[in-house]
């Protein structure tokens, strides 16, 4: 919780917030949302529209007396820096504050070179995402990284990354704040893709909604419980790909055995097609791999699928009712009122979603798929920046409460006790 000692800073950061939510707004409308005293909130205002971070919007359309000023919120005063990474490619994008994506710059990721090699790629690209969006770094409100792994996002540490195995314990927030003296948060990838799909995505910013990503990597789950992200207490909930489906099932990367990554994910999808053409299948996938079953990929599958291929839509089918299965689970669990389903999965055409709702309305309860909607996000990888770039506003618009008076919160030195313990004695 974020705390000020004055509570003209905090009614200031309360109007500038209203605004950004609800704006258009007059400082009537102010007034009537808040209840601050009408001479403070134009005081406040006039402020805020020094300092740029409110404009002036044109006339309320009121019927009665003077006509209102409107007041917008200037979402272009400060930019943010998003940063996501995983095994394949580092990301970063400069955005304003609404998040609308300013400039973006795509690279390969340094696997070679290590951990600190990896960090000094990924503030390149900060940097150079920077010179394309034609700012500077006095420009910057705040920097949001989304990192493939498990992430401990109170202290910004990247605990561990089961595709980037030289990653442990990365102090990734310190990295870049160190670097580029900005407040940094940390998030993981999952969770960043599920803020920008349930902010500016399908998700509607419903109350309860779940996200699942599908990755070549590994199935996970962002999950949103009263319009809050989830976590867990070390911060590893969602790994929904680890969840098991099966006795006896194929083995899993966590050391486990029939889990739903190893069943239904990207690689399983890839084995099995490789399977099917060295027993003599033909396959669509097999031409869009040129010819190699090697290249064959699980997005190829999937669109071959929706292409007609026999062999692969049967596939398709196999994991869909995996992922319904997996997905009525979670549905019993936190009856969500929004299931959105990673956008890559609609390469496969809109059969694997009904099958996927269908699985999932037949084996989970009644009660908890009344009023529950599944659907495809419609955010590709600009949902990991605009998800982390949330989540950087989110946390500066926080509204702050007054800080208690220094005394009732922190142990006086003995010096300080010394001389109030003076002064007493000399008023007694």
């Amino acid at each position: 919780m974020k705390h000020v000692s004055m509570k003209s800073q905090r009614d200031k950061l309360v109007i500038e917030s209203l605004v950004r939510r609800s704006g258009p707004l007059s400082r009537s409308e102010i007034h009537k949302f808040t209840n601050l005293q009408q001479s403070e909130i134009s005081r406040l205002v006039r402020e805020l529209l020094e300092e740029g971070k409110l404009l002036e919007a044109g006339h309320a359309g009121n019927p009665l007396g003077r006509k209102q000023v409107l007041l917008r919120f200037n979402e272009d005063q400060k930019f943010i820096i998003g940063i996501g990474f995983d095994d394949e490619n580092v990301l970063a994008s400069v955005t304003n504050l609404h998040p609308r994506i300013k400039s973006e710059v795509r690279e390969t990721t340094c696997l070679t070179q290590g951990a600190e090699g990896l960090i000094q790629q990924i503030i390149a690209c900060a940097r150079k995402a920077l010179n394309e969006a034609q700012t500077s770094l006095e420009n910057v409100m705040g920097i949001g990284v989304a990192a493939s792994g498990l992430v401990d996002s109170r202290r910004g540490v990247l605990l561990m990354s089961s595709t980037l195995d030289f990653l442990k314990d990365a102090p990734i927030q310190q990295a870049l704040e160190e670097s580029f003296g900005v407040p940094t948060i940390l998030e993981n990838l999952t969770r960043a893709k599920t803020v920008g799909e349930w902010r500016l995505g399908t998700g509607d910013m419903a109350d309860d909604m779940i996200f699942v990503e599908y990755g070549r990597t590994g199935i996970g789950a962002g999950i949103v419980l009263g319009g809050k992200l989830v976590h867990g207490s070390g911060f590893a909930a969602g790994e929904f790909g680890h969840t098991h489906m099966m006795e006896d099932g194929p083995a899993c990367k966590c050391g486990s055995f029939g889990c739903l990554e190893a069943v239904a994910g990207a690689a399983a999808l890839e084995a099995r097609i490789r399977k099917a053409v060295a027993e003599g299948s033909s396959s669509e996938a097999l031409s869009l791999a040129g010819g190699d079953p090697q290249r064959i990929t699980g997005w190829m599958v999937l669109e071959a699928a929706r292409k007609g291929d026999k062999t692969c839509a049967v596939l398709v089918e196999q994991i869909g009712t995996y992922l319904g299965l997996g997905l009525a689970n979670l549905v019993n669990l936190f009856n969500p009122t929004v299931l959105v389903i990673d956008q890559r999965l609609k390469l496969a055409g809109e059969g694997l979603l009904d099958r996927i709702t269908k699985v999932v309305r037949r084996q989970a309860l009644g009660h908890a798929t009344r009023n529950l909607t599944i659907r495809f996000g419609k955010l590709g990888n600009e949902a990991i920046v605009l998800g982390v770039g949330s989540i950087v506003l989110e946390k500066y618009f926080e509204i702050p409460v007054l800080r208690p008076p220094r005394f009732m919160i922190e142990p006086l030195s003995a010096s300080e006790k010394a001389t109030l313990n003076n002064r007493t004695s000399q008023v007694f």
